[in-house]
């Protein structure tokens, strides 16, 4: 395995202890002497491959636990400790897109040196940046039971966004509205501009489905539908997963490839995909996929290789560099990390032993959709307790359909600012088939073994899981590793039995030649 790799791998661990277990710097201090003395080991040994695994390993652990002992000293320390269980009236900015759901809108709000997340009713109308105030019981979150029996960390969760303390039911008001000038009120602008567009266009329930396709609009969906959407394994596809960051990326690079010098796509390129990234907002989903894409216009621009593999380590890196918590507390980041883990490592594996290649129609979104459930399993059996028994079907059917349904619902969006007409046109294309998404997703999810409800169990088991799938890969690309090195044996012996047989054949020709003419 690479160095880097499991460097980085050890720095998710040492960020996994020290969250878990909170250890002191003093461990951190130790483990830091024990990396010197492999170092020296490595060196006085004649600089072996084993005293510098543990040497990085050691380090990597021992930044992991100092970087996730900093973070974690950015919280504590609200001057709105001492008001929890009280009413209170506080001040604030809006920092993030308010996030409007079926009954309510729920608002990040920045005071002095506290992010609150406050839920108030829906009627109200805010935009990021707006100054309010507002008044309401202050609270600290703490853990809850979700339908499925799982207990759901909800204050580490809001810690890994920033958030202390949250307010429910706040009476909220607004103090000055947001007039300055910047670039994430014009992209949210924007956004909102063209969401009405399409919505004069495309009837409900499809525009619902088109928005979270397109912006990651999950709220716009409704309860019911994404009921439906979890039931049958589909509901990465409008929490903007890696798949919908690829295709806008793809375009992106697609259409900047007819315009611009490689070296002038590159800055265009990690614009576009920054912008994208702001106005559809940081999940860890979409930041992975994005540094992910960025790292391809790098390797691009300077004509290197791209690693897939070393890409999504890089990014995992970054992340938990700028947000330690995000390992632990952010069920988007694992998912979205382990689930391109196994289309990276087991798909490959799957296309020489598996799939039949005359299916090359189905093959891609079948492959896909089985090795990133098979990466997920653990996950989705600890942290939510349901997994889909439909889903390699439902994604068979619904994927190719996604990218359609993607460049229809923003064509609509975007020719009705021209003609009307002919964006009534495209928009029926679009409702018809975000429709058939919606028609798949409804008929499935009905089924009485739809989906498949599991008792909770302790986090040991998911690292057991986890290991027994390492052994079985490890195993079966071993065995196949062993069987190419057999073909490539075969290959070699065959062309070696040929060159002697062209080189004995030479030699009585040669012979020939020189014999009398009665010996011929």
């Amino acid at each position: 395995m690479n160095l880097l790799i499991i460097t980085i791998l050890a720095f998710a661990l040492g960020v996994a202890l020290q969250i878990t277990f909170k250890l002191t710097l003093i461990v951190a201090v130790w483990l830091a002497v024990l990396s010197l003395a492999s170092v020296l080991i490595w060196r006085k040994k004649g600089k072996q491959m084993l005293p510098l695994l543990v040497c990085l390993v050691l380090i990597g652990v021992t930044l992991g636990i100092v970087r996730a002992e900093t973070h974690s000293q950015k919280f504590g320390h609200s001057s709105l400790a001492s008001s929890v269980e009280q009413e209170i009236v506080l001040k604030g900015t809006i920092n993030q897109e308010p996030d409007y759901r079926e009954k309510t809108v729920q608002l990040e709000v920045q005071t002095a040196d506290t992010k609150v997340l406050v839920s108030t009713e829906r009627y109200h109308q805010f935009k990021y940046g707006d100054e309010i105030r507002v008044s309401g019981l202050l609270e600290e979150p703490g853990t809850f039971t979700t339908d499925l029996g799982r207990t759901f960390d909800y204050q580490g969760y809001l810690l890994a966004q920033g958030v202390e303390f949250r307010m429910s039911f706040a009476e909220v008001e607004l103090i000055q509205a947001n007039e300055r000038s910047s670039l994430l009120n014009f992209l949210f602008s924007t956004k909102d501009a063209f969401i009405k567009e399409v919505q004069q266009i495309i009837p409900e329930p499809e525009i619902g489905l088109g928005i979270g396709l397109l912006l990651g609009v999950k709220s716009a969906l409704g309860d019911e539908i994404e009921t439906d959407f979890r039931k049958t394994g589909i509901i990465h596809i409008v929490v903007l997963s890696g798949y919908n960051v690829m295709l806008v990326v793809a375009f992106i690079l697609f259409f900047l490839s007819f315009l611009l010098p490689i070296k002038w796509r590159l800055v265009f390129g990690l614009l576009a995909i920054v912008c994208f990234a702001l106005l559809v907002g940081l999940s860890a989903t979409v930041v992975r996929a994005s540094i992910m894409a960025g790292l391809v216009l790098f390797a691009q621009s300077f004509g290197k290789k791209y690693d897939v593999l070393r890409a999504l380590f890089i990014a995992g890196l970054i992340m938990l560099l700028i947000n330690p918590y995000l390992l632990i507390y952010d069920i988007g980041f694992q998912l979205s990390f382990m689930a391109t883990l196994g289309l990276i490592l087991v798909v490959p594996h799957f296309e020489s032993t598996v799939v039949n290649k005359k299916l090359v129609s189905v093959r891609e979104f079948f492959l896909a959709t089985l090795a990133t459930q098979i990466a997920v399993l653990p996950l989705l059996l600890y942290q939510i307790g349901e997994i889909s028994l439909v889903a390699v079907i439902v994604n068979v059917l619904v994927l190719p359909i996604v990218p359609f349904a993607m460049l229809l619902t923003f064509l609509t969006g975007v020719l009705a600012t021209i003609s009307f007409e002919l964006a009534t046109l495209v928009g029926w294309a679009a409702t018809f088939t975000l429709g058939y998404i919606l028609q798949v997703a409804d008929w499935f999810a009905g089924l009485p073994f739809a989906a498949l409800n599991v008792p909770e169990f302790e986090a040991v088991w998911v690292f057991v899981m986890y290991g027994a799938m390492a052994i079985i890969y490890y195993y079966f690309k071993s065995y196949k590793d062993k069987d190419n090195n057999k073909d490539k044996f075969s290959d070699w012996a065959v062309e070696e039995e040929k060159e002697d047989d062209f080189l004995e054949m030479s030699s009585k020709k040669s012979s020939s030649r020189e014999l009398p003419i009665f010996f011929r």
